[in-house]
C-alpha cells in the first residue's frame, strides 16, 4: 500500500492514521526521503506505527546524509537497511539497493536468519540453532567489491570524516538548490539534506521534458541526473551531487543549466534532439530494457546476426 505525502512533500499523518490498523506488519520509510527532506514527524510516526504493534523499517538509500549525525535507531526503526546505494562511496545503483547489512533492535535478533556471529568473550562463534529464526536465507554475500570498497572507505574516513562527508553532500545539494531555483521551479522549496528535485512542468509548453535535459546535459559532458522520478513530482529532475564535487563542478553545472534553460526558450528542437555529440543518440529505451547487450560478445553475436539477416529471440 502506498501513502500520499502532503503539501511539504512529507508522510500525510492523517492518511497514516487511516491506513494503521491491527493488520499492518510493517512501514518502510527513506529518511530523509527522495525529495531530500526529513521527515519532521518521525517520532510520531514511530508512535502510531508501533501502537499498532507493527514495526518501522527504516530504507537506507539516503543514509548519506545521515552519517555521524543521526542515527535510525533513535528516530525509532526496528530495521535498519545499510544499503550501499548513493552511500560509502558507491555509484547510484552500483551496488545497491540489496547489497549491505541489515540491522536490528534486540527484540528482533531472535527472528534472524541462521547462521549468526555472536561475540563469545575475546572470540567469536558461529550460531547454527535458535528456535524463533526464520531459517537460512540465500547463500550469497552480495557485491563482494562494492562491500570491500565501502569498509576502505569507512575505516578511511572514521566517525569524523563521514560526518564531513554528510555535510558537505548537504552543503552542495543546498548551494545548487539555491542557485538553480532562480531558473527552474523547485518541486518543495525549503532546505534539503543531500539532495533536491526541480520540477520542469512549466517547460511541456516547449514540449520539452526532464529526459530532453538529462540528454542535452550529455552534450556538455555532465552525466545526466535521474529523471522523471519521483514520481510524485511531475518532469522530475532528481539533483544530488553528493559530497566529492568541489565547487568548481557545481558552478560548471549551474552555468550549463542555465544555457540549457535558453536553449528551452530559444530554440527547444536542440533540447528534443539531444545528444548530438556522442556515437550513440538515443536509444529505444523500452527494448533496452527487456533485451538488454549485457557483454561485448553479445554485441558482435548481436551484428552478426543482422549481417546474415538472421532473425532471432
Amino acid at each position: 500500500m502506498e501513502l500520499k505525502s502532503n503539501a511539504r512533500g512529507r508522510v500525510d499523518l492523517e492518511m497514516l492514521k487511516a491506513a494503521l490498523d491491527d493488520e499492518t506488519a510493517c512501514l518502510m520509510l527513506t529518511n530523509p526521503n527522495t525529495l531530500g527532506l526529513f521527515e519532521e514527524d518521525i517520532l510520531e510516526i514511530k508512535r502510531l506505527v508501533h501502537e499498532k504493534g507493527a514495526l518501522l523499517y527504516y530504507d537506507g538509500a539516503n543514509l548519506n546524509a545521515l552519517l555521524g549525525i543521526a542515527r535510525p535507531g533513535d528516530m525509532g526503526f526496528d530495521v535498519v537497511h545499510i544499503n550501499l546505494h548513493k552511500t560509502f562511496s558507491t555509484p547510484h545503483g552500483g551496488g545497491g539497493p540489496g547489497s549491505g547489512p541489515v540491522g536490528v533492535k534486540s527484540h528482533l535478533i531472535p527472528f534472524l536468519p541462521l547462521p549468526l556471529v555472536e561475540k563469545d568473550g575475546a572470540a567469536y562463534r558461529i550460531v547454527y540453532d535458535s528456535p524463533k529464526s526464520i531459517g537460512r536465507v540465500k547463500s550469497f554475500f552480495g557485491n563482494t567489491g562494492m562491500l570491500v570498497r565501502a569498509f576502505t572507505y569507512i575505516r578511511s574516513l572514521g566517525l569524523s570524516g563521514l560526518r564531513k562527508a554528510s555535510e558537505d553532500a548537504i552543503l552542495n545539494a543546498n548551494y545548487l538548490k539555491e542557485k538553480l531555483k532562480l531558473i527552474f521551479q523547485v518541486a518543495i522549496d525549503e532546505p534539503c539534506m543531500h539532495e533536491f528535485v526541480l520540477t520542469l512542468k512549466n517547460a511541456k509548453s516547449a514540449d520539452v521534458h526532464a529526459g530532453d535535459v538529462g540528454k542535452r546535459l550529455l552534450d556538455y559532458g555532465i552525466h545526466a541526473p535521474t529523471v522523471h522520478f519521483p514520481l510524485v513530482v511531475e518532469e522530475a529532475l532528481m539533483i544530488e551531487p553528493t559530497e566529492s564535487e568541489a565547487k568548481e563542478t557545481l558552478d560548471r553545472f549551474i552555468l550549463t543549466m542555465i544555457e540549457i534553460a535558453r536553449e528551452i526558450h530559444e530554440d527547444p528542437e536542440k533540447v528534443k534532439g539531444a545528444p548530438h555529440s556522442l556515437p550513440i543518440r538515443r536509444p529505444d529505451e523500452v527494448q533496452a530494457a527487456r533485451k538488454p547487450v549485457l557483454s561485448y560478445r553479445d554485441q558482435i553475436r548481436e551484428k552478426i546476426f543482422k549481417a546474415e539477416g538472421v532473425c532471432h529471440t
